[in-house]
């Protein structure tokens, strides 16, 4: 910074150079206070820049030569100068980053200051891929601004400490095309002049307005130059935000033009001339002359006046998160036309005072001098050589996993930053969690995540470091990805087992714990049985009696089945010979639910006779009478029903099985005769018996003569020799 020694002050030569012109500046620095020892304006001949960017190098370095060889001829040679990157050059980008924190304890500092720099690194790709840019280094970041914070996807004032699923963060990156730096220090070097310190232009400006204990303000400062009118953000003592829009003094000037009939050089003149007289006289491309007050004239490019206004308030809210800054600074020369302050401090809601117009009689640092500079035109080029001298832009080297890196210092350098710089990805840094294993549990999904993947291993010069620690020239960084998650390991026990009721139940005294059947993709299964991604588990404890039997008490499904057969082709159930069930004393069916604390009591079905079917069901299997036989009871039947299994005619105590097929026969009905006795008695014939006489009730009977129930009957034997006596005698 010192170039001669005057007494015991110190010469700093800074340029501003301009879209329009090139402005150089000799400051003088007498301890705290600085003073203005020369100037010297050159506009460029030809459109050389653009935007703030060096489009001809050859051209620029022309007019530079001319400024610094035009200073050199009062103060002596010039060797190194101060300069700044416009404000328009930088580069701002919005990005957006996620990460998933599902499973992670907490969200630490470094953990929010990774998934920042993710965003950056995003916004960064996104810039590359505007500008069709393939290398990452080709811009540095000068700084970014923290839009919003979600957690789960809601919006959240901070992420610290926080728990969810997802953590996200949007930002607002702002970048400096490494082009622009090289392309000054081109021309510098072609007009033989060493790059002695950088700055930003918005910081320049900023910093030479605004002193330290005003630099917590949200303020905005507004350069509006000829092309553009470049907007940087203040706040907590730092530039948070820039930005450009592509209207400015030239808005006015083409206003102008349009209204009176003006060609271009003419329209500036008279916008100058606007600034300086309240009456102005011009010749228009027709030749007339005019003489109009400026308030006439005002009135008659208001729209144009209004569109800059519109231009530079949105700009500044979008730039401030939407939101109007505290007060508005404007600078440049473009910053004089008339109403403008008033209709920006209208537009953004704010009174008129507090958008001012600042000069260069506003910087507190700066002495009085001879030297005629004193509109807002001059701010950057003195605010670039105040800057220059007290903050400096310096190049930063650091190694990177070996690999050397160069930083632009323009704000606190991080190891995060040279992580960027490096071109490592930073959300591949931390370890990937592990993944997640997704079962189905009676027919609800369910998610369980794998283990949190481990944050980097950060040294700095051997020494565990974070992603947010400061660095300095000459570091040596290693960094290596965290470690991945495991993937999720569940049992059948740890998804569901936890969750199981115990249920209680008493079986023919016996104390039973009832436990769910549990099927794996529809197979059964045990409770160890680990998991597979998207494995599909059904567990369901028995629904009734029936069910429970059948699970928790070893007993055949078949056992429980009602006990049926087939009678004629014809499905009949009979609940007699099946299972018996008795739930707290009362039967109940097998198809009865069941309770906590129920006390069951079960029989098995019994297997019954062709007997037993025939009384169950009322059959009426046969006809009897009792009758007297000499004096003795006899019972005789008649079979009424004959029952018949594969053609097998069955006696009554032959055995049933179930689902049995029956053939049942009916016998017509009809009354007993006399001679039914005789296939249930034996008749015993006396010794020298002859003929008999059948005798019903005492009255003689035949054969074929009807008995009924209660009758008496009997047969008399008459003697051979009496009957042959009788035979002589006839």
């Amino acid at each position: 910074m010192m170039l001669h020694r005057d007494g015991e002050s110190f010469l700093i030569f800074a340029l501003d150079i301009g879209t329009r012109s090139v402005v150089g500046l000799l400051l003088e620095q007498d301890q705290s206070k600085f003073r203005i020892k020369d100037i010297v304006v050159k506009e460029h001949e030809e459109r050389a820049m653009l935007d703030g960017q060096i489009h001809d190098i050859l051209a620029v370095s022309k007019v530079i030569t001319y400024v610094k060889e035009k200073l050199e001829e009062k103060h002596g040679p010039l060797k190194k100068v101060c300069v700044a990157a416009a404000g328009r050059a930088l580069k701002t980008q919005t990005a957006y980053a996620i990460q998933d924190i599902k499973g992670k304890a907490l969200f630490t500092e470094d953990d929010i200051f990774l998934l920042e720099l993710s965003a950056v690194q995003e916004a960064q790709r996104k810039l590359l891929q505007e500008s069709e840019i393939d290398y990452i280094n080709q811009y540095f970041c000068v700084g970014y601004s923290v839009l919003r914070y979600y957690l789960d996807e809601e919006e959240i004032g901070s992420l610290l400490d926080q728990r969810g699923e997802k953590a996200s963060v949007e930002i607002i990156s702002t970048f400096l095309p490494k082009i622009v730096v090289e392309s000054l220090i081109s021309a510098l070097q072609r007009s033989d002049l060493q790059l002695e310190a950088l700055t930003l232009e918005p910081i320049a400006a900023i910093n030479a307005l605004i002193p330290p204990s005003m630099r917590r303000l949200n303020v905005a400062l507004v350069d509006i130059g000829a092309g553009t009118s470049d907007v940087a953000i203040s706040m907590d003592g730092t530039v948070t935000a820039y930005g450009m829009v592509p209207v400015a003094g030239d808005e006015i000037t083409e206003g102008l033009s349009d209204a009176f009939l003006l060609d271009f050089p003419q329209a500036e003149q008279a916008k100058r001339d606007l600034l300086h007289y309240e009456e102005v006289t011009f010749t228009d491309i027709l030749g007339f002359q005019q003489t109009l007050s400026k308030q006439e004239m005002v009135d008659q490019i208001f729209s144009s006046i209004e569109k800059l206004a519109s231009s530079i308030t949105k700009e500044i809210k979008r730039q401030n998160n939407q939101i109007a800054p505290k007060a508005v600074m404007l600078v440049g020369g473009g910053s004089l036309t008339p109403s403008l302050p008033s209709l920006i401090a209208e537009k953004l809601g704010l009174p008129e005072n507090r958008v001012a117009i600042r000069g260069v009689d506003a910087i507190q640092q700066l002495d009085q001098t001879d030297i005629p500079v004193q509109g807002p035109e001059y701010i950057t080029p003195v605010g670039i050589a105040i800057a220059a001298k007290e903050k400096p832009i310096e190049y930063v080297s650091v190694t990177v996993n070996e690999l050397p890196v160069r930083l632009f210092d323009v704000k606190k350098l991080t190891i995060g930053d040279s992580l960027l710089a490096a071109g490592i990805s930073i959300n591949k840094l931390v370890g990937k969690p592990g993944l997640a294993l997704m079962v189905e549990v009676n027919g609800k999904s369910m998610t369980c995540p794998g283990s949190f993947g481990e944050a980097p291993k950060i040294l700095r010069n051997g020494q565990p470091a974070q992603s947010f620690d400061p660095i300095e020239n000459g570091d040596v960084i290693l960094v290596e990805k965290g470690v991945d998650g495991k993937s999720a390991a569940l049992t059948i026990t740890e998804v569901i087992g936890s969750a199981l009721p115990t249920i209680s139940v008493s079986v023919n005294g016996l104390s039973k714990t009832i436990n769910p059947s549990i099927l794996l993709n529809g197979q059964p299964t045990a409770l160890e049985q680990p998991l597979a991604d998207r494995d599909k588990v059904t567990y369901a404890y028995p629904d009734t009696i029936g069910e429970l039997l059948i699970q928790n008490c070893n007993i055949a499904e078949q056992d429980l089945e009602p006990f049926y057969l087939f009678i004629n082709d014809e499905k009949t159930n009979l609940s007699p010979f099946s299972v018996q069930v008795k739930k707290n004393g009362k039967q109940v069916s097998i198809d009865d639910h069941f309770s906590t604390d129920d006390n069951i009591v079960w029989e098995k079905g019994s297997t019954p006779t062709v007997k037993m079917l025939s009384i169950v069901q009322q059959y009426e299997t046969k006809e009897e009478i009792a009758v007297t036989y000499k004096g003795k009871k006899v019972v005789l039947s008649k079979v009424l029903l004959e029952f018949y299994r594969n053609g097998q005619l069955l006696l009554e105590e032959d055995l049933l099985n179930r689902g049995d097929h029956l053939q049942v026969m009916v016998r017509r009905k009809e009354p007993f005769i006399f001679q039914d006795m005789f296939r249930f008695v034996d008749i015993d014939r006396p010794q020298g018996a002859g003929s008999f006489i059948l005798k019903k009730n005492g009255t003689e009977a035949s054969f074929y003569d009807f008995i009924d129930h209660g009758d008496e009957l009997d047969i008399e034997w008459k003697s051979k020799l009496l009957e042959a006596n009788i035979k002589d005698k006839v």
